[in-house]
């Protein structure tokens, strides 16, 4: 298990590799479609996304003695956001995207040429990921954009993941579709010759 505490500098990021284990302690802010969209109109965002993290997750945050309490925080599958990950990664400076499910090429690119990582969370555990949320420091857009799609501002710690694209081009859910097509042709290669 690789300890990422920020700030989550390139040379920290491209010390590691995809399999990795590692968990992540700091600053964490939630982006989701509207989020991705207005940043890549040009709009302000008042978020410093530098050696920073981004989650993509619609976390379930509610009022309880007038603080925020996050009781869900599962990412959100993340190739809805290609069309918009690669400008994203090379203007803002961020390290690590986390979400789940992957993404394409232009992004796994865009992660070695700047340095990024792109970490698997777990699916279907939100209330374990909620547990590594030990602060919620503020929210953005939540007029605007509404609980799920705001920006909203966490202190994490331990927030586990795998290293599931690295910023050495190297992607395992690439490798992983390779490999189901290679036993899937070999599967009907050899169904072919029993016939």
């Amino acid at each position: 298990m690789t300890k990422l505490e920020y700030p989550f500098t390139e040379e920290k990021v491209r010390a590691l590799k995809a399999g990795d284990a590692v968990s992540v302690t700091g600053p964490l802010h939630t982006g989701r479609d509207k989020f991705h969209k207005w940043f890549a109109d040009g709009r302000p965002v008042n978020v410093d996304f530098r050696d920073g993290a981004l989650y993509h997750c619609g976390p379930v945050v509610v009022r309880e003695g007038g603080e925020w309490v996050v009781k869900a925080a599962g990412p959100t599958t993340s190739v809805r956001e290609n069309p918009y990950e690669p400008a994203f990664i090379e203007a803002s400076g961020v390290r690590l995207i986390i979400g789940k499910g992957g993404m394409d090429g232009a992004t796994l690119e865009a992660m070695s040429r700047c340095g990024c990582v792109y970490i698997q969370a777990v699916g279907g555990a939100a209330a374990v990921s909620a547990s590594a949320v030990k602060r919620v420091r503020g929210v953005d857009f939540l007029e605007e954009f509404g609980a799920a799609e705001a920006c909203w501002h966490f202190d994490v710690e331990d927030f586990r993941g795998i290293v599931a694209m690295d910023s050495h081009g190297r992607s395992l859910f690439a490798e992983v579709a390779e490999e189901s097509r290679r036993r899937l042709s070999a599967l009907a290669t050899r169904g072919r010759s029993v016939v």
